[in-house]
């Protein structure tokens, strides 16, 4: 089975293009802005003409697309995260491969929950920021575009390589400079968020079986299980050695201060920003996985300890 595989160099994409290139009836290549790539294209401005002729000449059985933006404004993530997907159905379409699209959506789709609640696929999508619209908007694209494909709804990806703007990410580097210090406390804000939080190497897992399966429309990729984001901190200083205290910073009136554990510098400046929480989901998400496991055979692996030890190997390597 030949594989193209977008956005490998991304957070996502790094595992998923280890785990396809695992498997041994797989024919991985790879499309991308880096020089790395077996195809340099930019999908936010190259012309599905362009795409078409790619496709016809390597006739993937499978496009997986990883690809997108998480930070910035309305006008680089519609770019990146709608604007690009239009273009890799489009090119899909014209083309004569008749390749299977996996297209990697996020939980940020659905917006705010009820606490308590387990989001399934058939709930209405109600995105509280501009990300989730994009992301939400290229899934539309997706199942309205008459092809063979999947959506793979993923919650909050953790473990190895995590980013260092995402809330674990930062949780870590707050805790280093921390220890790197000798502080005895530790400030946090954020820390009654609760995410449904999936190892990233089991979202590598479930694209890989994405890919194999005929499994069509939406499905939930994530822990089936909302962690408080101050049990995460706890898991994550036991697992670090750190004795000393955490507690949380009151939300200040008025704009919001950035989250979790920024430098103290930063904490005497407002940061105003549109929406409660960055990801637009407001204090609680859960997502409901019966379907992945129905469907593609999939059943997350990977405990929140062990992807908290895996960042927290990277953040100390720093110190």
């Amino acid at each position: 089975m030949r594989v193209l595989l977008i956005g490998a160099n991304g957070y996502i994409g790094r595992f998923v293009a280890d785990r396809l290139l695992a498997d041994p009836a797989v024919q991985l290549t790879v499309l991308g802005r880096g020089d790395d790539a077996d195809v340099r294209f930019d999908l936010a401005t190259g012309s599905p003409g362009a795409l078409t002729r790619f496709l016809d000449a390597v006739h993937p059985g499978v496009v997986v697309n990883c690809a997108g933006a998480t930070r910035g404004g309305a006008r680089d993530l519609t770019r990146h995260n709608t604007v690009a997907v239009a273009t890799v159905c489009e090119a899909l379409r014209r083309s004569g491969c008749g390749a299977r699209l996996v297209q990697v959506g996020c939980g940020s789709e659905y917006g705010p929950s009820q606490p308590g609640s387990s989001t399934a696929e058939d709930a209405v999508p109600r995105p509280g920021g501009p990300y989730g619209v994009s992301k939400l908007a290229a899934t539309e694209l997706v199942l309205g575009s008459g092809l063979d494909a999947v959506v793979l709804r993923v919650f909050s990806p953790a473990g190895p390589g995590t980013p260092a703007g995402s809330p674990l990410g930062r949780l870590a580097e707050a805790m280093r400079r921390a220890m790197q210090a000798g502080d005895g406390e530790l400030k946090l804000a954020g820390l009654g968020v609760q995410r449904d939080f999936v190892d990233v190497r089991d979202v590598a897992r479930a694209v890989h079986a994405a890919s194999l399966s005929a499994a069509q429309g939406v499905i939930n990729i994530g822990s089936g299980r909302a962690v408080r984001l101050r049990d995460a901190a706890t898991v994550l200083a036991r697992v670090a050695g750190y004795g000393g205290a955490l507690n949380e910073l009151d939300a200040p009136p008025g704009p919001l201060r950035g989250p979790i554990g920024h430098p103290r510098g930063d904490l005497d400046h407002a940061v105003p920003v549109a929406y409660p929480y960055p990801d637009g989901c407001g204090s609680w998400q859960q997502a409901d996985v019966r379907t992945a496991r129905d469907r593609l055979g999939w059943r997350p692996r990977i405990n929140l300890e062990e992807s908290l030890a895996d960042i927290w190997m990277e953040a100390a390597c720093r110190i």
